[in-house]
């Protein structure tokens, strides 16, 4: 029997799989202020016009960071 987190890999492996990324930049103040946000996360625009906001939270409550790692380097996205 499948576990929740089978569902949601197979989801979100679903949603983002074959996806390009068009552009990579900081949200705005504007935007942030938007969101009530003081932490600017980065956001990820694709190509199908479908983007990703880093968030603290499930619900929202700030933007985040990212932790990202290619091979045995690391790196942290930051907010600013």
């Amino acid at each position: 029997m499948g576990t929740k987190d089978d569902s949601l890999e197979k989801k979100y492996t679903k949603l983002f799989k074959g996806k390009k990324i068009s552009l990579a930049r900081y949200m705005t103040r504007e935007e942030a202020e938007e969101f009530g946000w003081t932490k600017i996360p980065l956001v990820l625009f694709f190509s199908d016009n479908s983007l990703i906001v880093f968030q603290t939270d499930e619900e929202g409550n700030n933007g985040g960071s990212a932790y990202y790692q290619k091979g045995d380097s690391y790196q942290i996205i930051p907010t600013i």
